[in-house]
């Protein structure tokens, strides 16, 4: 399987190579169009005193990202998603709750090879993460949760395969800081630290 995988990204990039390169110049601007997966890490932190472990799952949702180039190879990106939603489990227990959240991210990032048909690239930026329609279940049922809003540092890397003039099929990955103070009935019990790997592939045009 890993080899078929292998045997697939080296045809997709020689099959890029007499392609016409997906410049990215001053004054120029992409919309991409794409689906991916926030992956919260493994150990999300713990609440009342830390005597309970909490764990939130992945979800995957449309997303779509704006670019405008600073400069040629340099460029400001604005990320938006339809609404993830997660369960939040206490482990040995199950479910207790859910949340659903929308992490716009802003990145200045620089794209190397920007004039190749094969253009990796790599971003930092700021991401500020809400969440809405918070419900409890299962040990919670009946009490009222809510999660504070979040800002962090994110991370992003990527490659642009050109798949024409002015087109290319994005891979790419985040690292977002996401830490949030848990409420239930209004008192704080402790913070969730999600921290999510945000992975996936997009279509992006140029304009």
């Amino acid at each position: 399987m890993h080899k078929g995988l292998v045997c697939s990204a080296i045809g997709l990039i020689l099959g890029t190579a007499a392609l016409p390169a997906l410049a990215q110049s001053a004054g120029e601007w992409t919309l991409g169009v794409g689906a991916h997966v926030v992956d919260p890490k493994s150990d999300n932190g713990s609440l009342i005193g830390g005597s309970v472990p909490i764990r939130v799952d992945s979800d995957v949702k449309p997303t779509i990202t704006f670019e405008y180039f600073l400069r040629d190879g340099l460029g400001l990106e604005v990320l938006a998603a339809w609404p993830f939603e997660h369960d939040i489990e206490i482990p040995g227990v199950g479910k207790a709750g859910s949340t659903r959240h929308l992490p716009p991210t802003v990145s200045l990032q620089y794209h190397f090879n920007h004039r190749g048909t094969v253009s990796p690239f790599v971003g930092a930026g700021i991401n500020y993460t809400t969440f809405f329609s918070e419900k409890t279940r299962g040990p919670l049922a009946g009490s009222k949760l809510s999660l504070d809003d979040s800002w962090g540092l994110a991370a992003h890397v990527g490659i642009d395969f050109t798949v024409g003039e002015r087109s290319a099929i994005r891979i790419d990955a985040r690292w977002i800081d996401i830490d949030t103070d848990v409420k239930i009935d209004g008192a704080k019990v402790g913070t969730a630290n999600i921290d999510p790997v945000v992975y996936g592939a997009a279509y992006v045009k140029r304009f």
